[in-house]
Order: C-alpha cells, then sequence, then structure tokens
C-alpha cells in the first residue's frame, strides 16, 4: 500500500482533538466542601473574632450608690468632674476589647444624650451646664482608638410616664432609639434585655418592630438579646458559658425575659439559627460602681476567659467608671494585669514550628486543604479530610519533647459548626495516652489540663455533623490558672447535652444531621 497522507484540514482537526484529550486528562481542583447550615453573616463572624467588648454601666446609679435606681433620683446628681471617654477607649484599647457598650439608658429611665422625649437627661444636670453628651463622646472616643461602638437601651423606664401603656411607650422607645442609630455613626451592637422588675406596670414590648428598625437603621449591627436575633445570653451574669456551647439555636422555641438557663449556655446541635453567645459579668459584683466593692483578681478574669471566649463565645466585661467619670485606678491595674497574663500564655505556641500530617486530605493532596494549615491562626486556612474518610486525625510531631498544659482549637466557622466530640492523644512512655476529651469547638475553643511533656500528639474527631474542617492548633503553657479540673467538667457537660438538649426541649422544626462516629 502507498503511503497516506493526510490533507492541512486533516492535521488541524487531530491537532484541535489532541489538545482536548490532554486538557480533560488535566486534575482539575476540587472545590471546597459545602457549608453546613446554618452559618454566621459577615456582621455575625467580624463580631466573633473580636472575642471580647467592654460594657460601660454609668449614670445616677453610679452617684446614689444604687444598682437599680427608681427613676426618682433629681437630675443634679449626675456630676462627674472629670468625665473623660477617651481614658474609657484607651483602657479598652490598650487591654484587647474590639467594643465598648454604654448603658445610654438603665432601668431609671435617665438618658445620657440630650434625647428631644424626655428633660430627665444629661441635658438637665449640672454636666457642663446641661450640654454634655456622654454618647456623643464616647463615640468620637472609640473612632479615635480604632474600637466599635455599641448601645444598651433598656426597655424598662421606670421614669417615663407613658410606660405602662404599651402603644405609647413602644413609639417613646423607637423614638429614642431611632435618635441613638441616626446620630452617632456606625452602630455595631445594640444591647438588649427583657427587664421588667417586680412590680412594673404591664407592658408589651414589640421587639419584632425593635429589630426591624435596628437592622433597617444600622444593618452591620449585631443585636443582642435572651434569644438574638444575632447573638444571645448564656443565661448567667457569671460569664460562664457551658463547656459544650453550640452557636447553632432555635430562636422561635424562647422567649426574651424567660430564659431556660440550660439550654442557653449550651445552645442546640438541632438549632436551624446561627445566634452565638455572648458572656456578660462584672468586673466588680455590682454593675455600677461603688466605693465599697473591689474588683475581681486578674487570675479570676483569666478563669472567666477560659470559659467564654475558651468556649466559643464572646465575653463582654463590665468596667464601671466612678463618680469621677473614670475607671478607677484599681480596676485599671486589674485589667492590665490580666492582659499581661493572656500575653504571657498565648504569645508563644508550642505547635508552631511542628511538623503536622494527617489521616487524609481533601483533594488527594489538594494543598488548600493540607494539614499543614492548622498551624495558621486563621479560620480563612483549615485542614479537610477527604470525603468519607473512616478517620479523622490530625498527627503533629513537636520536633522535642515539650511541656504544655492549655490546648487551642478552632474551626472555620463561615463553613458551619461541625465537631460534636473530640480528643487528645500524646505519646507517654512509648504509647498514646489520652490528655483530654472535649466537646464542641466553634470558633474557639481553649481546654486545660495537668502538664504533660512529649513529642509527639494527636488530635482525634469523634463524632461531628459533617467532614469537620480545623483552622488551628495551639499548644500553650498557662502558669498561672489553679484550676486543672476541666476534664471532669466535659465529661459532665457532655452528658448534660444529651439529657437536656435532646430530651427535655424537643425541636419543633428544623432537620437534624446526625453526628456520625469516626471508624477508630
Amino acid at each position: 500500500m502507498g503511503t497516506k497522507f493526510l490533507s492541512p484540514l486533516h492535521l488541524s482537526l487531530l491537532t484541535i482533538s489532541t489538545l482536548c484529550l490532554s486538557s480533560c486528562s488535566l486534575s482539575v481542583p476540587l472545590p471546597p466542601p459545602l457549608p453546613i447550615l446554618p452559618i454566621p453573616t459577615a456582621s455575625q463572624l467580624r463580631w466573633q473574632q473580636s472575642e471580647m467588648a467592654m460594657f460601660l454601666h454609668f449614670g445616677p446609679n453610679t452617684f446614689t450608690d444604687s444598682e437599680w435606681g427608681t427613676g426618682h433620683a433629681d437630675p443634679s446628681v449626675f456630676a462627674p468632674s472629670s468625665l473623660d471617654t477617651r481614658q474609657w477607649a484607651r483602657t479598652a484599647k490598650e487591654n484587647g476589647f474590639a467594643r465598648m457598650v454604654l448603658t445610654t439608658k438603665h432601668h431609671d429611665g435617665f438618658c445620657l444624650w440630650p434625647s428631644a422625649y424626655t428633660n430627665y437627661s444629661v441635658k438637665s444636670s449640672p454636666w457642663l451646664d446641661g450640654e454634655g453628651d456622654v454618647v456623643g463622646d464616647l463615640a468620637a472616643a472609640a473612632e479615635e482608638f480604632g474600637l466599635e461602638l455599641g448601645l444598651y437601651l433598656s426597655p424598662w423606664d421606670r421614669h417615663e410616664p407613658c410606660y405602662g401603656d404599651t402603644q405609647k411607650y413602644n413609639e417613646y422607645y423607637l423614638g429614642q432609639m431611632t435618635e441613638l442609630l441616626t446620630r452617632y455613626g456606625d452602630v455595631k451592637e445594640v444591647w438588649l434585655d427583657g427587664a421588667k422588675g417586680e412590680g412594673a406596670k404591664y407592658m408589651d414590648y414589640y421587639f419584632d418592630r425593635w429589630f426591624k428598625l435596628i437592622h433597617q437603621l444600622q444593618p452591620n449591627a449585631i443585636i443582642f438579646s435572651d434569644d438574638g436575633p444575632d447573638s444571645r445570653w448564656v443565661g448567667d451574669e457569671a460569664g460562664f458559658a457551658g463547656s459544650t456551647c453550640w452557636s447553632l439555636f432555635n430562636i422561635s422555641d424562647v422567649e426574651i425575659g424567660h430564659t431556660i438557663e440550660e439550654y442557653s449556655e449550651q445552645g442546640d446541635p438541632e438549632g436551624t439559627d446561627w445566634v452565638p453567645a455572648e458572656c456578660d459579668v462584672s468586673i466588680r459584683p455590682g454593675w455600677f460602681w461603688h466605693s465599697s466593692e473591689k474588683p475581681k483578681s486578674a487570675t479570676t478574669l483569666l478563669e472567666i476567659y477560659y470559659r467564654s471566649v475558651g468556649r466559643n463565645c464572646l465575653l463582654i466585661l463590665n468596667v464601671p467608671p466612678n463618680t469621677t467619670g473614670l475607671i478607677s485606678d484599681e480596676d485599671l491595674q486589674v485589667l492590665a494585669e490580666f492582659t499581661n497574663i493572656r500575653t504571657a500564655i498565648f504569645s508563644i505556641n508550642l505547635a508552631e514550628n511542628a511538623t503536622v500530617s494527617s489521616s487524609s486530605v481533601r483533594g488527594n493532596g489538594d494543598t488548600r486543604f493540607d494539614a499543614s494549615n492548622v498551624l495558621e491562626e486563621s479560620i480563612y486556612s483549615y485542614w479537610s479530610p477527604k470525603e468519607g474518610s473512616p478517620e479523622w486525625v490530625l498527627y503533629l510531631n513537636l520536633g522535642k519533647s515539650i511541656s504544655f498544659n492549655v490546648l487551642q482549637l478552632q474551626e472555620p466557622i463561615q463553613m458551619g459548626q461541625r465537631v460534636i466530640r473530640f480528643h487528645l492523644d500524646a505519646i507517654v512512655d512509648g504509647e498514646y495516652k489520652t490528655v483530654i476529651n472535649g466537646t464542641t469547638i466553634g470558633y474557639k475553643r481553649l481546654l486545660r489540663f495537668p502538664s504533660v511533656e512529649t513529642r509527639f500528639v494527636r488530635l482525634i474527631i469523634d463524632e461531628a455533623r459533617a467532614d469537620p474542617l480545623i483552622s488551628f492548633i495551639g499548644l500553650f503553657v498557662d502558669s498561672y490558672s489553679t484550676t486543672n479540673d476541666l476534664d471532669e467538667d466535659d465529661k459532665r457537660f457532655s452528658s448534660k447535652i444529651d439529657t437536656v438538649v435532646r430530651r427535655r426541649w424537643p425541636r419543633q422544626h428544623g432537620h437534624f444531621f446526625i453526628g456520625r462516629t469516626a471508624e477508630m
């Protein structure tokens, strides 16, 4: 047979066909795993990452040595001699607080701004001859120091005559809320409660309308209340969250003013709403400043930090200004000590230079999901196991034998909260031994335990709502804490989540993604 030659047209078609086959044979990157609902909004993400806010209770109660004002104190009692909101803001900034939340009006009805709707405010006080505006001053100080502004406007008003007339008072309240949210720039948090003290007149608070207006006027603001919509009360005023703490929640199952403490402190693994918890506590026994009271110690604040920020919550610590209008020197000293302690513990991550491997990696070794990502303290890079993997394990070789007693874990919560149970093992005397068991991680989890010395550790995810994603692992040394019994604490709360959340309050809607146990 003679030689067969291809025409230029055939050669072109063959070249194109070859290129197509070559292109199709290239590996295509696997996209990230699907987020598991619910997930946080952009505002909720920013709020969670701020970790700590400073609460400022200030008003006539400060000067009358009261906690619960009657609404009848003369405005002349409000007379701070040296009020300096820049000192407040500087204190917050220097001690790691990202936001300040001011009680613009407490239950006594006295307003720290010149409201057009009442004369019971700073404009009737001798402070700055009635020309002062605490809210305005604080807003300017917050902007100067790069802090976010939050405002608390009490629903209960013991001074306003129309309180008790549902329609009139709701109009009054929304009028004041509008003043606050349109005069002072960006407001990042609006703090509300269902306050209605013993003997108060009957009132129906129109929370749904309040929430709609707040989001209309300040779309980036987080609304805090007993049940959200954006962040929830943890259920106590000690600053402690449950050892098991979900950001998942069911808003429709709770009512503002009627908190179910155990449900609030733990959240709900079957929840259909993303409503993370906020832990409120005062640096002093009371919420307002009293000369007879002393601040908590720095180590007590550290304990609160572990049980709030370290349990997937935001800590809002009240630091009340005194009668001069300044934060007291003894409070400043405790805050500085608290900051120094946190810095001493968490500035050195003993796992920083570890070699990390894993039981599997999504996308056949895709570096975007590699185990080494857990050494970067960011929720936007993470380890993801291979889909359908029978086990979920991260291995750390620390390079040398190191002693530590604190574990920090983080999940990329923008992808949903996933981990139900986990434990940390270390090679001690030639074999793996369990160091600590834990339930739930969320944005940040901190666990303390008796010091362990080892070169090799492994993190095992025992149960999750979907394939687990881990964004950070840190190992630290805490030489300040006096309690090392959180192992038993975790076991107690782990059993409580089964008996309380899943049985006592059966969900009325939503479908729970059944967690599965990894095969060891």
